[in-house]
């Protein structure tokens, strides 16, 4: 993935974290994954693999292609 491409995810799992009203404690609780972990994937320090990330996209109920998409 390119730097853009990252950093147009990471976006957008935070905007879709907030607008569902969720903190980074319950989707990362949702998720199973630590919420530091995905405090640093918003962050760009971290790039989700594969399964993370439509395990993220589940859980916040938007369809993975949605995450790429500029608003």
């Amino acid at each position: 993935m390119t730097n853009s491409t990252i950093k147009l995810l990471r976006e957008n799992i935070k905007k879709f974290r907030n607008k569902k009203g969720l903190t980074q404690e319950a989707l990362s609780e949702l998720c199973g994954i630590s919420c530091d972990y995905l405090s640093e994937i918003e962050r760009g320090k971290k790039t989700p693999s594969l399964k993370r990330f439509l395990i993220i996209a589940n859980k916040l109920e938007v369809p993975p292609q949605k995450f790429f998409e500029k608003n």
